[in-house]
């Protein structure tokens, strides 16, 4: 099958435009996720002389960041709908809890295994199963079933889609040097940019709309 050419500058476009769009939803929404991550902060740092404890709050921590993460999932897929998303989406996510779960254990397992054979397996592996939660989500396709779609909608454009990382960090870092204040629009936009990957994407597991 052939697939469509992946284009960094219409997700670049797409991210800062979808940003400026909606400033104050994104404001509001990474305020509300530092808020949380503090919270969990406090309380790591305040049980970690009882390590039963720490470990029960690790494992507490892990569940709601996966459960944090199926909600910016769908949140993303609205924007490529072009959908109105909502902060109700964020926590909307405990159907897919354990299966997201698992896939993530096992894609980390994949990496693990990459590294260990001379990091660079272990670097592309993660960009080629990387969708795996976008396709769980969207297409509500079983663990196992996503990482090979994903493996499929990542063929010829692995190498695109490093850069392309790269180049997201480098405006985050950016964005870190503008005395912290410029993430409230690198962090936006270059999630935005990510929904436009994951747009252009989306367009190639048309076998399973």
């Amino acid at each position: 099958m052939a697939f469509e050419k992946f284009s960094s500058d219409n997700a670049l476009k797409f991210g800062w435009n979808t940003m400026r769009s909606n400033i104050g939803f994104f404001i509001a929404f990474l305020v509300v996720l530092l808020l949380i991550s503090l919270a969990f902060g406090y309380v790591e740092e305040s049980v970690k002389a009882d390590k039963l404890i720490a470990r029960i709050i690790d494992i507490i921590s892990w569940c709601v960041n996966s459960l944090l993460t199926i909600g910016i999932i769908k949140i993303i897929l609205s924007f490529c709908d072009e959908e109105k998303a909502e902060f109700a989406d964020l926590f909307s996510g405990f159907d897919f809890l354990f299966k997201y779960m698992v896939a993530w254990v096992l894609y980390v397992l994949i990496i693990l295994g990459g590294l260990i054979l001379l990091i660079v397996p272990g670097i592309m592996w993660a960009i080629k199963f990387q969708f795996f939660g976008y396709l769980m989500i969207d297409q509500r396709l079983e663990p196992i079933d996503a990482l090979k779609e994903s493996a499929r909608i990542t063929q010829g454009i692995k190498g695109d889609l490093l850069l392309f990382s790269l180049l997201l960090a480098a405006i985050n870092i950016v964005g870190a040097l503008c005395l912290l204040i410029g993430l409230f629009a690198t962090i936006p936009t270059t999630r935005s940019e990510e929904r436009r990957v994951g747009k252009e994407c989306r367009s190639r597991w048309s076998p399973y709309h």
